[in-house]
């Protein structure tokens, strides 16, 4: 819609949703991760700290995001990004450099993610930028290939679906290996694949991105945290309902992702987001009530990732539009998310 109206997507989804953010205080560490990001391979570096306590404040960081806890992984994500800028410069051997570049490699992929999350989407292709800059110095290969998934994802809201299946197929064919690391970065460009082939309405190619993840998620247990994929049965599940809404049967998608069992311990923004497409396929089988059920259940379980996301809002006016009369839920709901009726 963008593309044919010549205007940012931002336009159309609002984002980012600047009085819901400020609602819980100032989004600290995003102005210094904009600025870390415009000086690109210029990044003002500090003292790092030793590199096993960088690598541990990185897993911090991940864990923040992974759980649902965002603004926790902003602010403490700039301060790490110069530290390992700092580390890069005093590397004494190209091992050490090596090293500290995945580390970087693993904190802009982060960057991305946190922009994308607070909506900040013109944010994202510089992150991008970056995480393709480091990764080709890294010493671990996997993140050269991430770093064309994550490019992917992002040319998929510019509505450029050729070149990201293209990306995906360049970034499938630089992963070697069969370790649950080369596993999981597979399973989920496979998962990245089938999103971007769906929303093009190449359903055929979405489902065959869908099946080959199929095959992988078997020689997982649970829930990779490899590379912050998230990779598993869960989720390839979660996608097959996403490839039914977006190219397929929503009345489909709406049941079995009604039906669908996530475990207990899958990330809550994994499970927010299934549980937002589920609302969107519930509206467009023209139930409003399911779907706002099935918002409410997002809101539960990933509440900051569900008031951030345009597809909640856009769900929630166009459920408003279909009841006659507003009910107590909805209205509660829109308070909640600060959107008038």
């Amino acid at each position: 819609m963008a593309r044919a109206l010549k205007v940012e997507p931002e336009e159309l989804t609002g984002t980012p949703y600047r009085d819901a953010i400020e609602q819980d205080g100032p989004l600290e560490g995003m102005p210094e991760l904009r600025a870390i990001l415009a000086e690109a391979q210029y990044v003002e570096p500090v003292r790092p700290q030793a590199i096993e306590a960088m690598s541990a404040e990185l897993e911090i960081v991940d864990l923040a995001y992974r759980n649902d806890e965002g603004r926790q992984a902003l602010v403490r994500l700039p301060t790490l990004l110069r530290q390992l800028h700092g580390a890069a410069r005093e590397a004494m051997t190209d091992a050490e450099r090596g090293r500290v570049y995945s580390l970087l490699a693993s904190g802009y992929g982060t960057a991305e993610k946190l922009c994308r999350r607070f909506g900040y989407l013109s944010l994202c292709t510089p992150a991008v930028d970056r995480l393709e800059w480091v990764a080709h110095q890294a010493d671990d290969p996997l993140y050269v290939a991430k770093a064309k998934i994550k490019r992917a994802r992002v040319l998929m809201y510019f509505d450029a679906s050729d070149v990201g299946l293209s990306l995906v197929e360049r970034g499938l064919n630089e992963i070697s290996g069969g370790d649950e690391s080369a596993i999981a970065v597979r399973g989920d460009a496979h998962l990245c694949g089938a999103i971007i082939a769906a929303r093009a309405r190449k359903a055929d190619i979405a489902r065959e991105h869908i099946a080959e993840a199929r095959d992988l998620a078997e020689r997982v247990t649970g829930e990779s945290d490899a590379y912050g994929t998230l990779f598993g049965k869960a989720n390839v599940g979660i996608h097959a309902c996403a490839v039914e809404l977006e190219a397929g049967d929503p009345g489909k998608a709406a049941r079995e992702g009604s039906e669908l069992r996530l475990p207990a311990g899958i990330a809550p923004p994994r499970a927010g987001h299934h549980w937002q497409d589920t609302a969107r396929a519930w509206l467009l089988a023209g139930n409003a009530g399911k779907a706002l059920e099935a918002l409410n259940r997002a809101r539960k379980v990933a509440p900051q990732q569900t008031r951030l996301h345009p597809s909640v809002r856009e769900t929630l006016t166009s459920i408003a539009g279909l009841e006659r009369r507003r009910s107590e839920s909805l209205t509660a709901f829109s308070g909640w998310l600060g959107l008038r009726l």
